[in-house]
């Protein structure tokens, strides 16, 4: 499965969300959470996907009014 990597702000989210985030089953289009990072100091959060494709992200994160900075497929070493 392909992997993605995004960005977008923080606000409204916090550390407990996304602490509760991480831990979601695989939604209905086919997104699934690997790992969510965040720096509050500079209203940032990234989030690391396995996804069938950049379109899955896309409507994963409008299904829940956040809008992405940028999406990207990466390849991981681990």
């Amino acid at each position: 499965m392909p992997r993605f990597l995004d960005a977008h702000h923080l606000k409204p989210f916090n550390e407990e969300n996304l602490k509760d985030l991480q831990k979601s089953p695989v939604d209905e289009f086919g997104v699934t959470h690997v790992n969510l990072m965040f720096n509050e100091k500079e209203d940032k959060f990234y989030c690391l996907l396995d996804a069938p494709n950049m379109d899955a992200v896309d409507k994963h994160h409008k299904k829940h009014g956040v809008t992405c900075d940028w999406i990207t497929e990466v390849k991981t070493t681990a």
